[in-house]
């Protein structure tokens, strides 16, 4: 019967060292990206979309780490409106930040009652910057089925509605499910707010002017991940 071949101790050192080292380069990457946010000499404009929550949220530590402004959730389709937008709202602006409103589209619902519900919450101040509107869902599971036509009709006519009470343009906050669904990037002229953890996203169409750069960025000023952004100078 043959004996096994033992292995010198450099090769299975080697062969360690092969095995461990991807797993190290995976977990620096994963840790050096939560961190990530593009340079502000590149990108001296920054900030932070809260869209998702204010819970452990330290206004004056996210000014003093390099976030120069905030996009709030204020309402959601025609009836979801934030408790914490107003609190919210003035902590940020005692902080020093600039102040944005978001509504998150629904297309499964006329326009009219969610424009009624953005302004019932969303204050008519000019010292707010320009509205948001994010299109996250594309609808497919809308009980009464919407198509593209019906959803950028709807979708211009909540613009419409929101700007009149804002008095400044909207932004449109696109995910690329979304437009990949309904292509409003080209069809709605409106600035745009794209979503890309670091690399600068294209699928727009166009240039945008708002980049959610790091959608789990893990810094000061915060117990949880929040959505670091940049506006193109």
């Amino acid at each position: 019967m043959a004996r096994k071949t033992k292995r010198p101790l450099w090769l299975k050192a080697l062969l360690v060292l092969l095995i461990a080292a991807p797993v190290g380069v995976a977990v620096w990457l994963y840790q050096d990206l939560r961190h990530w946010r593009p340079e502000e000499s590149a990108f001296p404009e920054q900030g932070v979309d809260l869209s998702r929550g204010i819970a452990g949220v330290n206004f004056e530590v996210l000014k003093g780490s390099g976030a120069d402004f905030v996009y709030l959730s204020a309402s959601a389709g025609d009836g979801e409106r934030s408790a914490e937008f107003t609190r919210a709202l003035v902590a940020a602006r005692k902080a020093g930040l600039e102040v944005g409103a978001v509504h998150r589209f629904d297309p499964c619902v006329p326009a009219d009652g969610q424009s009624a519900n953005f302004v019932t919450i969303v204050p008519r101040d000019p010292a707010l910057l320009p509205p948001a509107i994010e299109l996250s869902d594309p609808g497919a599971d809308c009980i009464d089925p919407v198509d593209s036509g019906q959803v950028r009709s709807e979708l211009t006519i909540l613009a419409n509605q929101i700007e009149a009470h804002a008095g400044k343009p909207a932004i449109l906050k696109v995910s690329r499910e979304f437009e990949a669904a309904h292509g409003v990037a080209a069809r709605i002229e409106r600035n745009l707010w794209l979503v890309r953890t670091r690399f600068e996203p294209d699928y727009g169409g166009r240039p945008w002017l708002l980049w959610t750069a790091n959608e789990n960025y893990v810094g000061p000023g915060s117990e949880e991940p929040i959505e670091w952004m940049v506006v193109r100078p």
